[in-house]
């Protein structure tokens, strides 16, 4: 008996010796149950040790993931501390193997728990959990007008879900449906992780399905074979060329034109046979000077960034609409008919913010939840989308994207933003937005933020 016993342990520390030994590369071809398929993304994983098989030489594609296993795979994959740890969360020990990992992601905002203080680390993973768990890992936030016949057209589950397969990570089922209750298997969940790391495995584009057209504006956009400058470029597009898109990632876009595919900047597209037409709004004027500190009247440097953004958006074709050109006073219920009368199609409104606490500081867009959900929801994206190029091009804290009531987006029927660009009142803010280099910058952020919203929206 004693003999069988040190055998069989001989027989274990051997195979774990050999699963170490070999790395990687030589335990993904150890496993024997790899689905072809998908086996390029599963070894890519085991070769980073993102997963790993069993003792019984098997990898399990078909077992359903739980929540701690999907926590352990994403805090692998993101490099996040795994060490075992006291958690959050009742019904997850600091014995628990995950424990480090789900501390981690919970910190990171990657996963959440329940109301009840659980977080149930054995319920199965659903995808439609396993869409806000990718979002939040891989900070995704493009959307398209993407839609499933099981999933409702607004909310959080469906951003989610939307980003996701805008971001080429995972797709819906022929049917038209993405079923978010059902749960994710091992093989699955992988591959879904190897996309989120790699841009190489996203889906292809025999399965991809098209969410637009778009026409070239520049006079020779280059193709390259990932989603950045430091990519190869393959080729090139003439102005006018119309393009199927699939996805974006980031400010780049997966596209194919007959035989070529490969990524484009979307700042270099548009929409085809679109209307575009925007009312450009430079807060306050003439008698109402807003915000004044450190030598900054806000109604000057309201005036200064919207002209610049018109002459920006101007060179790419976008019919631009302005409340005031000039040093003049207009009423708020005259600067929303204006957008209205003139058939524009969004509305943006520009403004200096001021706070008597002058440590207060950073940047900060708003829109407001009033109107329809379609309104309401291209407001937030509009908003978003030139608020993740603002803060980041002035330099400034970043304030986030908030709703509120003012009267130019709340009592607009239009999708409407308006920009705080930075404190007058704090002396770092107000020396940046007295400065023409960093008014400039704030002018091309907030134009390419109105692209980028367009290239969302058609």
């Amino acid at each position: 008996m004693f003999k069988r016993i040190f055998y069989g342990l001989s027989f274990l520390v051997t195979f774990c010796i050999m699963a170490i030994s070999m790395g990687g590369t030589g335990l993904a071809a150890y496993l024997t149950d790899i689905p072809e398929k998908y086996s390029s993304e599963i070894n890519y994983l085991l070769d980073r040790k993102v997963i790993t098989g069993y003792p019984d030489q098997t990898f399990r594609p078909e077992v359903n993931v739980t929540r701690e296993e999907a926590a352990t795979m994403i805090g692998r994959a993101m490099g996040l501390n795994g060490q075992q740890r006291t958690t959050s969360f009742s019904d997850v020990p600091q014995s628990s193997y995950a424990s480090g990992y789900i501390q981690s992601a919970v910190e990171k905002g990657i996963l959440t728990g329940y109301s009840d203080g659980t977080f149930r680390p054995e319920n199965k993973m659903t995808r439609g959990e396993m869409a806000y768990l990718l979002k939040r890992a891989f900070n995704l936030s493009s959307t398209s007008y993407v839609f499933f016949s099981d999933v409702a057209k607004s909310g959080t589950q469906y951003t989610a879900i939307n980003t996701v397969v805008t971001a080429g990570l995972a797709n819906g089922y022929p049917d038209g449906s993405y079923r978010p209750n059902n749960p994710i298997n091992r093989a699955e969940f992988a591959v879904l992780v190897a996309r989120g790391l790699n841009p190489t495995y996203r889906v292809s584009s025999a399965d991809l399905i098209p969410i637009g057209e778009r026409i070239v504006t520049a006079d020779s956009l280059n193709v390259r074979v990932g989603p950045g400058t430091e990519y190869k470029a393959i080729g090139s597009l003439p102005m006018n060329t119309k393009i199927t898109i699939y996805y974006f990632h980031g400010d780049w876009v997966y596209f194919s034109y007959g035989s070529l595919k490969g990524f484009v900047h979307s700042a270099y597209l548009s929409a085809p046979n679109t209307k575009k037409k925007i009312t450009i709004d430079p807060g306050h004027g003439g008698s109402d000077p807003g915000a004044i500190g450190n030598g900054i009247y806000e109604k000057e440097l309201n005036l200064s960034v919207a002209l610049k953004v018109k002459k920006i958006l101007d060179q790419k074709g976008i019919q631009v609409v302005m409340t005031r050109t000039t040093d003049t006073s207009v009423s708020l219920q005259d600067r929303v008919k204006i957008g209205v009368d003139s058939g524009s199609d969004t509305f943006v409104s520009i403004h200096g913010n001021s706070n008597l606490d002058s440590s207060a500081n950073g940047t900060e867009t708003y829109y407001s939840i009033a109107g329809t959900n379609t309104r309401s929801e291209s407001s937030k994206q509009l908003s978003s989308f030139i608020q993740n190029r603002l803060y980041k091009s002035l330099g400034t804290r970043n304030r986030g994207v908030k709703t509120a009531e003012f009267y130019v987006i709340y009592k607009n029927p239009l999708p409407a933003a308006l920009i705080e660009l930075g404190f007058i009142s704090n002396s770092s803010d107000a020396q940046k937005l007295s400065s023409d280099y960093y008014r400039n910058q704030a002018a091309e952020a907030i134009a390419y933020g109105i692209v980028d919203y367009y290239n969302w929206k058609y």
